[in-house]
């Protein structure tokens, strides 16, 4: 084939490939659809240009395939800051109700369902608990609230707290949040609550953090009566410590801390980050405790409700309470939500063995929260109080010889108040010594068994200003599979992004002129067939003659007819005659006859 010359090749359209070729700036495509004729060279070039499209395409859908299996990867880093927010600390007696707050009427509705007391033995429970019988005649209210047992009969933190300190400053039961837990009546430092403002602390250890010192008060604790799940064999407290956005489960996640001890946790704050599907499975969706689903709905399903925010423990206690309301009809007393308390006997009957139904079944499918903040703890510990700081400890903890007395003796004792506690103690007298050591002399084991078996000791702090980053994030981006896909295109075809749609141009110029243009041709062939037919109408038209009647005359009219003279006036027809006008080029002929 010969060279295309320069006007031939002006004359080509856009949708012409060698146009294409000769202008695209794709590598290769000139040398496969150039002029000349085929050759050696011409194939080896297509056949490179075919390998590497091939290879390109292959490249391309190798990283569009990793892309779409969405992995992610976790980086882990630690970071420092100047002031960092205290976290919420929520504490538990381990004992659920006092025994000197029970009554015959709370025996009568909880023992059976919350102590597993057989009603013939409430008279014998009640001389355990070194209270009278009920009296004769004794009647039962009509109604029971469990909501109301736990807030009266729980352990009080006026009674509780023996010593209180956040960074070094007095602090108190003012500074307590109340609420209940499956453990009873609990209390949180520091939680938040009703938009108060929330602790921060600027150093690090011991002394810049909560210290608080505590009587458990054993001398209410329940006696055990009958082993079941609910029975404690423990004593002390239970502590969480957990942010704010999240609510304590402290059953399951509490620490332990016994008395005759002084327990130091030292923290550290650790941030993650989780991604959403598909990269992760999180969740930023709380779940609202007052939804009712349908029965084939699955409980873990989220509700589009904004608040609280969502977290793992929250979304779980939602999904209990949301499985008992729907099976009993009621919530438990720790349970959130707006359904009534369940009463003692739906307790027993419903709501204890729905919570073990559902946990075996693992009903609940909460995902991890996208954003949550956790603490690591490392406890350490050392024995409380030594014989040189009994005296001191017995004159600053105010106990009466009663309560030392009771320590061998069993008799139950309650605490003295502790006015100006908490604004210090100077050095113990001889006077404040002499009711803890009769005599004046050293402390008695006695004293200081009491105090182990009582008192604790709590520390807590930060053990640096540095927090941790667990941070999960995408392991291949969308801008790393473009920059992968057009180096790949540089590399195999030398093309760009302008390449692309240098094509797209391409095909649609070639749409244009092959598929608009077929159209076109063909309704501009059948338009002027068209015509063509209308004109040979009008011809065939034409050349007929047509018989006009004029009474006595006939006018016959002819393009053939050679020319006549013009008639006399005598034959000219009336004026009201019709005539037929030809606009053909030759004058038309006619001629009037008689008719017979």
């Amino acid at each position: 084939m010969k060279p295309t010359s320069g006007p031939e090749e002006a004359r080509r359209p856009a949708s012409d490939i060698r146009v294409f070729a000769s202008n695209c700036s794709m590598h290769g495509l000139g040398h496969v659809f150039g002029p000349g004729s085929l050759s050696l060279r011409r194939g080896m070039w297509a056949a490179a240009v075919v390998l590497s499209v091939a290879t390109f395409l292959y490249q391309v859908a190798e990283r569009v395939r990793y892309y779409r299996e969405f992995h992610h990867q976790t980086a882990l880093d630690e970071r420092e800051s100047h002031r960092l927010i205290f976290p919420a600390v929520t504490l538990c007696n381990i004992n659920p109700l006092r025994r000197s707050r029970l009554t015959p009427n709370d025996l009568h509705w909880a023992g059976p369902a919350l102590l597993g007391l057989d009603p013939a033995e409430h008279a014998a429970f009640l001389r355990a608990l070194g209270r009278p019988p009920a009296p004769p005649g004794f009647m039962p209210s009509p109604t029971f609230d469990t909501a109301q047992l736990y807030a009266r009969a729980g352990h009080s933190l006026d009674d509780m707290l023996l010593d209180c300190r956040f960074r070094g400053q007095p602090c108190g039961p003012e500074n307590f949040t109340t609420i209940f837990t499956r453990m009873g009546k609990c209390y949180t430092f520091n939680s938040g609550a009703d938009g108060a403002e929330l602790l921060t602390t600027t150093r690090g250890g011991m002394g810049n953090g909560l210290d608080i010192m505590l009587d458990v008060q054993q001398e209410e604790y329940l006696p055990v009566w009958r082993d079941n799940e609910e029975t404690p064999f423990e004593v002390g407290i239970r502590v969480q410590i957990h942010s704010q956005e999240e609510p304590p489960i402290i059953d399951q996640l509490g620490l332990g801390v016994s008395p005759g001890y002084q327990t130091f946790v030292s923290c550290q704050q650790q941030q993650l980050s989780f991604l959403p599907p598909p990269w992760g499975d999180c969740s930023s969706a709380s779940l609202n405790p007052n939804y009712e689903p349908e029965p084939s709905d699955p409980l873990g399903s989220p509700s589009p409700s904004p608040s609280p925010p969502y977290t793992l423990m929250g979304c779980r206690l939602a999904c209990e309470t949301r499985y008992v309301a729907r099976k009993c009809g009621c919530r438990m007393v720790y349970m959130p939500g707006d359904a009534p308390v369940c009463s003692p006997q739906q307790y027993k009957n419903c709501a204890h063995p729905a919570i073990d139904a559902m946990l075996r079944k693992d009903s609940c499918a909460c995902p991890n929260p996208c954003a949550s903040t956790r603490y690591a703890k490392e406890l350490s510990m050392v024995r409380i109080p030594s014989r040189a700081a009994a005296r001191f400890l017995a004159r600053k903890l105010n106990r009466s010889e009663a309560y030392i007395a009771a320590g061998s003796t069993g008799v139950s004792h309650r605490a003295r108040p502790l006015p100006g506690f908490l604004k210090g103690v100077g050095e113990p007298t001889a006077a404040s010594c002499q009711q803890w050591a009769p005599g004046g002399g050293q402390p008695t084991f006695e004293a200081i068994l009491v105090l182990r078996e009582n008192v604790l000791a709590l520390d807590i702090f930060f053990e640096a200003l540095n927090y941790e980053t667990v941070e999960q994030k995408k392991a291949y981006e969308m801008s790393e599979l473009l920059g992968d896909i057009g180096g790949q295109m540089g590399l195999f075809i030398g093309a760009s992004l302008l390449t692309i749609l240098e094509i797209l141009d391409y095909l649609c110029e070639v749409f244009r002129d092959k598929v608009l243009g077929y159209f076109w041709n063909r309704q501009h062939s059948q338009r002027h067939s068209s015509t063509n037919l209308l004109q040979e109408g009008l011809g065939s038209h034409r050349t007929q003659v047509p018989h006009l009647s004029l009474g006595p005359s006939t006018l016959l009219c002819s393009e053939d007819l050679p020319p006549l003279p013009v008639p006399s006036p005598r034959l000219s027809p009336p004026p009201t005659a019709p005539a037929t006008l030809s606009h053909s080029s030759r004058p038309a002929v006619c001629v009037l006859g008689a008719s017979p």
